[in-house]
């Protein structure tokens, strides 16, 4: 069985983008806003300027903190049985980003996103069997915003059993994420070994960093919780427009983060992520759905395997506005390179219009589509049971497979058996009312959320959480701001 993976950099082609990006480390350095973390920078060896809040790396250090970051880590969920192995030798598959307008399930609407949603979101990809954890991919209007962490994990606890993944809001929103897991898990000591619960670190790109997101990765580093470090760098406006150069500045501006996150916690779980892509250079916006997001995912994959550190790649994202062949096209080719260039943990779940916009029938689409991608990464296994020779005997000439006992013992797990595609002749296709992929996706994705129930959690757990996110609706959003550390 021959590997299937696609490397778009050559071994030498990886050392070089490497030795460019410990250049641009020591050399221009990273501005690091969050005064806090200047000063742990400066205690391991960085050089600082405190006027401009530029940190310069050292090689040596570099090499010292990066190799502190585990090389593989178990997630779990709420059902700490359900366990995902992230390493460079797995895959998992995820959600995918914020989308703040939503295709109604019922009316096709386009329509601004509710918290509805998010609980129709979490249930759906807990149903789904190609889809491993669960993210925040859908961001609510219609409650407030200082409340949408809490809400949406208590969502979580209550309809879900896979790992969950949030962003990074700063001190007091990482404070209370970690209070609401500790709570839900039955202590922090429950999560120091599996990991039900990961932070997206959103970089600033060019080579400068968000204070919220410092702020929660140090947190989340000092708790030994996962953080997925990722740039979301455009090729032509926020990075250089080649895509070398673009590797060396999103490798940098991540293994910065690496770094950042060891120097708080050794041995805090990390992701070499990235979000990075092109831009539309006719009109300088984001360009996800573009071929080159799954060739940057892919090379990021071969960075963060020369560096022993697992990959998080964005893919299945579309720049479509409704679902037709381009949304199909787009999201298929980006999860097909993702998957084979050897990223570890994908994020590529229900979105489409540069994941700003979800619809949840596109959520059983994908996971229809990464059980294709499984099947085409596993490739062919050649043994006495799979080349069949007595069986080819056996039949001879003019013969037929269907009732053999080989074929019976052997289809289900030698073919992928579609869910949604269809295969049938014209005319029963005719006679079931000629329904495109589309519809019978959104007739699955009723029939998922139709047979749920919620989850008959602890009494005391359920009271806890409400208490809490009483409290936390209480703050106002200047309490927020207040907890922030000092610039």
């Amino acid at each position: 069985m021959k590997s299937g993976k696609y490397q778009v950099l050559s071994e030498s082609e990886i050392r070089t983008v490497h030795e460019h990006s410990m250049r641009v480390l020591a050399e221009t350095g990273i501005r690091v806003v969050v005064k806090k973390m200047r000063g742990i920078l400066r205690d391991i060896g960085c050089a600082v300027d405190e006027e401009t809040k530029i940190v310069k790396f050292p090689a040596h250090v570099v090499e010292e903190y990066r190799k502190k970051a585990p090389r593989e880590f178990v997630m779990c969920g709420c059902d700490p049985s359900y366990e995902r192995l992230i390493s460079p030798d797995t895959r998992v598959f995820s959600g995918l980003s914020t989308a703040i307008n939503m295709y109604d399930l019922e009316t096709g609407e386009y329509r601004p996103t509710t918290l509805k949603d998010v609980v129709d979101h979490i249930v759906l990809i807990d149903y789904l069997e190609n889809v491993h954890t669960n993210q925040m991919d859908i961001w609510p209007n219609d409650i407030p915003m200082q409340t949408i962490h809490v809400e949406t994990m208590r969502q979580w606890a209550l309809n879900c059993k896979k790992p969950y993944t949030l962003g990074s809001y700063g001190v007091m929103a990482t404070k209370d994420m970690m209070h609401m897991l500790s709570l839900i898990m039955g202590g922090m000591d429950r999560v120091k070994t599996k990991h039900p619960f990961n932070a997206i670190i959103s970089v600033q790109s060019p080579l400068s960093t968000a204070h919220l997101q410092i702020e929660g990765l140090m947190l989340m580093a000092q708790n030994g919780q996962p953080c997925i470090m990722a740039p979301e760098a455009m090729a032509g406006t926020t990075a250089p427009v080649t895509l070398a150069g673009l590797l060396v500045q999103h490798n940098a501006e991540i293994i910065a983060h690496v770094v950042m996150a060891q120097a708080v916690n050794a041995g805090a779980p990390v992701f070499y992520g990235t979000v990075s892509t092109i831009a539309e250079m006719r009109r300088g916006t984001v360009a996800l759905g573009a071929i080159e997001t799954g060739m940057i995912s892919a090379a990021s994959a071969q960075m963060a395997n020369f560096y022993n550190l697992p990959c998080r790649a964005v893919a299945g994202c579309t720049e479509s506005k409704t679902i037709d062949v381009q949304c199909g096209t787009e999201r298929a080719q980006s999860i097909m390179l993702a998957a084979m260039g050897g990223a570890n943990y994908i994020t590529c779940v229900g979105t489409l219009e540069s994941s700003t916009a979800a619809a949840h029938e596109l959520t059983v689409i994908d996971n229809e589509i990464i059980g294709m991608v499984e099947r085409a990464l596993r490739g062919i296994e050649v043994n006495e049971n799979s080349m069949a020779l007595d069986v080819i005997k056996n039949v001879g000439p003019d013969g037929n497979y269907l009732m053999q006992e080989h074929t019976q013992k052997n289809f289900r797990t030698e073919h992928f058996i579609p869910k949604l595609a269809d295969r049938e002749k014209r005319d029963i296709w005719e006679k079931g009312g000629k329904r495109d992929m589309a519809v019978r996706a959104r007739e699955e994705a009723k029939k998922i959320l139709a047979k749920h129930k919620q989850k008959d959690i602890d009494a005391k757990l359920a009271k806890e959480l409400d208490d809490f996110v009483k409290s936390v609706a209480a703050r106002s959003l200047d309490d927020f701001y207040a907890a922030e550390w000092e610039a």
